[in-house]
């Protein structure tokens, strides 16, 4: 098993049974109810910031909740337009002459090795290149519902749109014309389908015309079956750019309502009570390079929908909701905030106008912690495509950046919440994502750099594109797939799970260190390895080593070193070694006391800028600790400061996750803050601008470390709580070594925490309470317990399945008085 040392705790004694019943009352209960649902007054006027996000992974419905007419916005990950087929043409960002290039690539080396720094127009000048037929995603289609007649809108009161987070459902409620109406809407999983359900409060109330709109950028063709057995609507086509295939089918339920069609071919429902239809989306995209195209959408479609039969609308309804609350409810949040009943866009008006007060304050970081979570479960499921910049929610022809993949922070921050917050199953379809990039990526390798391995220079779309764009200051980065290859390891630290690095992790590990192992430069002034050309995202010149470039690059392979280790290839770590003993690892302190961005000391003090690149070994990466590295740590922060705390939302919950590391609970708190007021849309979506999912994903990730870190081999409980959350509890989190941690506090500090590893080994848990103030139960033996400048360290010896548990005896005298 990898070198890893589990949760670490204090210990002042281990107690007997009855005593420890005793110490159990020192957890802190809150009345608090969570807090998991937000709403409007009133129905979406604009997609992007007031529209209600429900999702299954694979298909993202946006709730807009007109009265008179209610449009559902479709989106399916998998409709893209470009790629293979596309009638501009497709290369997969690969130029025609490869030799040509590497000789161009090669001369580019030698000028920035003999003149240090050059600007990225410079750069892009010689070895950028315009592709063609990348594409974007797409709206999938538009679901209509409107009354046959409109319903009056001075009759109309208590209206309400709101999401549960809880049951992965939005829900709409209004009066009209003395009659209650309740919708409800979900995408469930288990049945692959958008459901709608409507109720009347009254008999046969419901008179409605359903129907769907597509873009024109496609061929659109729609029949209707109406009959004693079935009541369908059935569409198909293709995307005019490259012929990919798509088919939707909408299924139509009434309890006693009369359904049948009209001469503008839409279904009908009349004197209906309860209504509901499911909505199924297929295309036939394969993620199979190089063609990705497989089975026939109409043939995938009738497979769902044959496997799929929705008559039971209670059924499915309890389908979805065993299956999305087995991954929601394995973490509960309670920082002990004052219920609040505002609409959200007043909420946030209010937050804005420092009008809140600090419980309601918190009560909105629940909601908001939550949300990632809740996101992340609707846009990344086993089947589907991993979550991309807008996660699977989309209403464009042509999205902002695409609604692609890049792999320079954005799809890599979207995922880091997944294994500390418990929800491990949803990175498999980023993982499959990147096994199926390797092919393609290793095309990149050999066309573009002549080496073995494989790469990607930035981003990417759902055809495989590994290659090169224009965009001086955002086409190169080959450290790209070094970077996931960071999510591998780390999702086999979290769930020390064998088969999983032996057959996923460690080939693709291997393979990208391969491409280093080619491709790292000598520089013959320091007999050092570095990477050039090498750029410091989204900032400055291109030189030779920036610190990102080596930090990446640096836990690549130690990484795979460790992996190697694990899995007994010996011949493949001696290689490793040899680089490792050249490479620079990319840590120096420059002048002003910072960490250096660059090789050399060329940090301007006062840039603002919002990437903070060369703080990657700090976070995500754990090159840089307070306990093990103080010097570097102090270092990072004196970096952090001079950036500031603005920046775009992506930019604003990555420093959250830096103060939560540098253990600064009340700096991080207030990024939180700073992305709540200024980069958050009404809905809640993270706002770049515009909408981009990455800064909720990471604000999630951010809270998570503030309670929770495990990533130096040690399970750190409360390493960076703010004064503003003196009560509170936490329950289910993942620390790195399998353990699930339930935390409360009272106080500011610890009261009680239970731990329950998944495999039997030591496990190190770190508090910063002295050690006469805790008391330990559980393991196989007496607890060893020791103290530093940081805390009591408890080293436990633990079974698998039994909880070792952590009581503050200070807290237990408190609530005995």
């Amino acid at each position: 098993m990898v070198s890893f040392r589990k949760l670490s705790f204090n210990k002042f004694q281990i107690l007997t049974a009855s005593v420890g019943l005793l110490l159990a009352t020192a957890t802190f209960q809150s009345q608090a109810q969570p807090t998991h649902n937000y709403y409007f007054d009133q129905a979406a006027q604009d997609w992007e910031s007031q529209s209600l996000p429900i999702g299954n992974g694979a298909i993202g419905a946006s709730v807009m909740g007109g009265v008179n007419q209610d449009r559902i916005i479709i989106s399916e990950k998998t409709l893209w337009t470009g790629g293979p087929g596309s009638v501009q043409g497709y290369d997969y960002g690969l130029p025609a002459n490869a030799s040509e290039y590497q000789t161009k690539l090669a001369k580019l080396q030698n000028t920035l090795a003999a003149k240090g720094r050059m600007t990225p127009k410079a750069v892009a000048d010689e070895i950028a290149r315009d592709y063609t037929g990348y594409g974007s995603f797409q709206k999938f289609a538009d679901l209509v519902i409107s009354p046959q007649n409109d319903l009056e809108e001075e009759s109309l009161s208590q209206y309400q749109r709101s999401l549960n987070m809880q049951q992965a459902a939005a829900q709409v409620n209004f009066n009209a014309q003395g009659i209650h109406y309740k919708r409800r809407y979900f995408v469930s999983y288990p049945d692959q389908a958008l459901v709608v359900h409507y109720q009347s409060d009254k008999k046969h109330q419901l008179n409605l015309v359903i129907d769907v709109e597509v873009d024109e950028n496609r061929s659109f063709n729609k029949k209707l079956i109406t009959n004693s057995t079935r009541n369908s609507l059935i569409f198909t086509g293709e995307l005019n750019d490259n012929a990919l295939e798509y088919a939707g089918n909408v299924n139509l339920y009434s309890t006693d309502g009369e359904i049948s069609k009209n001469q503008n071919n839409q279904l009908l429902v009349n004197n209906a009570s309860e209504v509901w239809l499911t909505f199924y989306a297929a295309t036939n995209y394969a993620p199979v390079y190089p063609n990705y195209r497989g089975e026939s959408a109409t043939a995938k479609l009738q497979r769902q929908v044959k496997h799929y039969q929705a008559q039971d609308y209670s059924k499915v309804w309890q389908n979805h909701l065993t299956d999305y609350q087995g991954l929601f409810n394995r973490v509960e949040l309670d920082l002990t905030g004052e219920p609040i009943d505002f609409p959200i866009n007043q909420l946030l008006t209010k937050l804005r106008n420092n009008e809140l007060n600090q419980a309601q304050i918190r009560s909105l970081t629940e909601l908001y912690y939550q949300l990632g979570r809740y996101l992340l479960i609707t846009s990344s499921r086993s089947g589907s495509l991993p979550a991309n910049l807008q996660g699977a929610w989309n209403n464009h022809i042509h999205a902002p950046w695409n609604s692609d993949y890049h792999f320079n922070i954005n799809v890599q921050m979207n995922y880091w919440l997944a294994n500390q917050t418990n929800l491990d199953e949803l990175n498999k379809p980023l993982f499959d994502f990147v096994q199926n990039l390797q092919q393609p990526g290793e095309q990149t390798a050999k066309a573009l750099f002549g080496s073995k391995g494989w790469t990607l220079l930035l981003n990417t779309n759902i055809w495989g594109f590994t290659g090169l764009i224009e965009w001086p200051t955002a086409f190169w980065q080959p450290e790209a797939a070094a970077w996931i290859c960071q999510h591998l390891y780390e999702h086999y630290q979290f769930t020390l799970d064998n088969h999983f690095l032996q057959n996923t992790a460690y080939p693709i590990m291997k393979s990208a260190s391969q491409f280093w192992l080619d491709n790292l430069y000598k520089d013959t002034s320091t007999n050092s390895l570095v990477v050039n050309p090498s750029y410091s995202p989204e900032h400055g010149d291109f030189t030779l080593g920036a610190a990102m470039s080596q930090q990446i690059i640096y836990e690549l392979l130690s990484n795979t070193k460790l992996a190697a280790r694990e899995l007994a290839d010996q011949e493949f770590i001696s290689q490793l070694d040899q680089a490792l003993n050249k490479l620079e690892p990319g840590l120096k302190i420059g002048k002003h006391g910072q960490l250096m961005e660059w090789r050399s000391d060329l940090d301007d003090m006062q840039s603002k800028h919002r990437h903070v690149s060369h703080l990657y070994a700090l976070h995500p990466s754990n090159q840089i600790s307070p306990i093990t590295t103080p010097a570097l740590a102090k270092a990072a922060e004196v970096s952090l400061n001079a950036r500031g705390d603005g920046g775009t939302g992506w930019s604003k919950a990555w420093k959250i996750n830096f103060w939560a590391r540098l253990f600064n609970g009340d700096r991080a708190e207030k990024l939180i803050g700073e992305q709540l007021k200024h980069s958050t849309l009404d809905n809640l979506w993270d706002n770049h601008p515009p909408f981009q999912i990455d800064g909720n994903f990471g604000a999630t990730a951010g809270i998570t470390e503030m309670l929770l870190q495990s990533q130096v081999n040690q399970i750190h409980l409360l390493p960076a709580l703010p004064k503003n959350w003196q009560q509170g509890q936490v329950s289910g989190l993942k620390a790195r070594g399998n353990v699930v941690v339930d935390i409360s506090w009272n106080k500011g500090q610890l009261a009680s925490a239970k731990l329950t590893p998944k495999y039997t080994g030591l496990v190190i848990v770190r508090s910063k309470l002295s050690k006469h103030n805790l008391a330990v139960m559980g393991g196989n033996s007496p607890a060893k317990i020791t103290q530093d400048q940081f805390g009591t360290l408890i080293k436990v010896s633990a079974q698998a399945g039994q909880a070792i548990t952590i009581n503050n005896t200070n807290m237990v005298h408190i609530n005995q008085l």
